[in-house]
């Protein structure tokens, strides 16, 4: 009975040990959604969220969005090698947040290589690839300002 009881304790407690960090990775995404888009239009008329300034005719859109704030994520396939008009230079003086989100698409040494700001979205491109991404805090920010008094 002792060996039983030791043994189901046991296999409890591994199993506590493989749920818990289970469980805390769901619970830290619970928020998270992600959304695959043949073209911009698509993306767009999907989800409100997505930029404006996104291209109609840009494709292969991968978008993810955090439900509970401002955290965006994005890359898309430009139609051409310009980028959107809604682009502009980022002084190379200014801070670029990591992106809060990091689906597998999404380079991790994005921070060190924005070299514009779309909107509210730090952003590069890699060939005709856009990389960009929305920090919580400045969506905060654009929101509280822009907010009737």
């Amino acid at each position: 009975m002792a060996l039983a009881t030791g043994g189901a304790l046991a296999a409890l407690a591994f199993t506590g040990v493989v749920a818990v960090p289970a469980a805390d990775d769901w619970w830290d995404s619970r928020h998270d959604e992600y959304g695959a888009y043949a073209t911009g239009a698509a993306a767009k008329s999907d989800r409100a969220s997505v930029p404006r300034w996104l291209p109609d005719d840009a494709g292969r859109i991968e978008y993810a969005m955090r439900t509970t704030g401002g955290d965006r994520a994005l890359k898309a396939t430009l139609p051409g090698p310009a980028l959107p008009s809604a682009c502009t230079p980022l002084p190379a003086t200014t801070a670029r947040p990591a992106p809060a989100l990091a689906p597998s698409w999404f380079p991790a040494d994005a921070p060190d290589r924005a070299t514009v700001r779309c909107g509210l979205y730090y952003a590069y491109a890699d060939g005709d690839t856009l990389y960009a991404w929305q920090d919580h805090r400045d969506w905060v920010a654009d929101n509280t300002a822009h907010a009737p008094h």
